[in-house]
């Protein structure tokens, strides 16, 4: 069995959502066990509701870190939080994996308290994916460090590497750098510094991308420092969402358009699902010396079930050793 630890009063709609998505987990995963961490009264009265609940556990705690506290100081005033105590039981040896929605500071910096960086990583990143015209893309850093130098971003592009290829299953994964233009003089001082350290790089680096080019599946990781990273991920997630509502609005304006849209429903519900964020589970922190999933703040059911998918096949799949290996070299 693998033992995952879930931070159960981790985002918006904790504890009742992620407590729900726990439930559909291992109904999909047989062969993993859960530790929900929290406040256990809660926790165990959610559980009351469902049937099948034998793989999952409740480790209590007393403490909750907020989405707008500070992170450092929270992690180190609350050593009885949720994310703490989950955090601890990575450490210890008594989960192989960790998935939380809440504050992405504080998550961040216990592990880096707790956990550490893998020997040679210098910085971690958060990866995020994105759907593209005929699959996913990897993007990275998406927030973790806002100010990088380009050996950070030289481990961003191996790393993503080694998480495409063993767990999104991508051979030779195309990796490239994104930029104002594919001419590798062009660019910020960062951006033309890193060129040539990815490009003598073991992986396969096919240039600098356009950020047009970050949904043609051109490429399948796109690496970027964490401060251009977050920008593109908020103002991709709120382009989403624009569309969305505009589609329903236009087609609710009169009858015709109504009784059109009905016939085009499958095709919107497709669509819906390729860019829905809950598709995708969670974003691992990669480059901390162990398996941690970030999920979105906002994460329902459906959102922490499949984030905890990517923590199972970051086990199954050795992220950690592999990477470990890459900055060995």
């Amino acid at each position: 069995m693998i033992r995952i630890a879930v931070d159960a009063m981790g985002g918006d709609f904790a504890p009742e959502e992620v407590v729900k998505g726990s439930i559909q987990a291992i109904s999909e995963l047989p062969d993993v066990e859960l530790v929900l961490v929290g406040q256990g009264d809660q926790i165990l009265k959610l559980l009351k509701k469902h049937k099948e609940t034998s793989r999952i556990t409740v480790v209590p705690s007393t403490q909750v870190i907020g989405m707008d506290e500070s992170p450092v100081s929270a992690v180190r005033e609350k050593k009885d939080a949720s994310i703490n105590v989950a955090l601890q039981l990575l450490k210890d040896g008594k989960a192989r994996a960790i998935v939380s929605a809440g504050n992405t500071g504080a998550f961040m910096t216990a592990a880096l308290f707790k956990l550490g960086r893998i020997p040679g990583v210098e910085r971690p990143a958060i990866a995020t994916l994105f759907p593209t015209r005929s699959g996913k893309v990897l993007c990275l850093d998406m927030g973790a460090n806002s100010d990088n130098r380009p050996k950070h971003l030289q481990q961003f592009g191996e790393m993503g590497s080694v998480y495409s290829e063993y767990v999104l299953h991508v051979r030779s994964p195309r990796v490239g750098l994104l930029n104002i233009g594919e001419e590798p003089e062009k660019g910020s001082e960062l951006t033309r510094a890193t060129y040539p350290l990815l490009k003598e790089s073991k992986i396969n680096f096919i240039g600098m991308v356009e950020s047009k080019e970050i949904l043609s599946s051109k490429v399948d990781v796109v690496v970027c420092d964490g401060f251009v990273g977050n920008l593109v991920l908020k103002f991709g997630e709120s382009v989403s969402a624009f569309v969305i509502d505009l589609l329903k609005k236009e087609l609710l304006k009169n009858p015709v358009t109504w009784l059109a849209s009905l016939l085009l429903l499958p095709a919107f519900l497709s669509i819906k699902k390729k860019v829905d964020s809950d598709e995708f589970g969670g974003a691992p922190i990669l480059g901390i010396d162990g398996i941690c999933i970030k999920a979105h703040g906002r994460a329902k059911a459906k959102a922490i079930k499949n984030a905890i998918k990517v923590a199972y096949q970051a086990v199954t799949e050795d992220v950690i050793g592999k990477i470990k290996k890459v900055e060995a070299k």
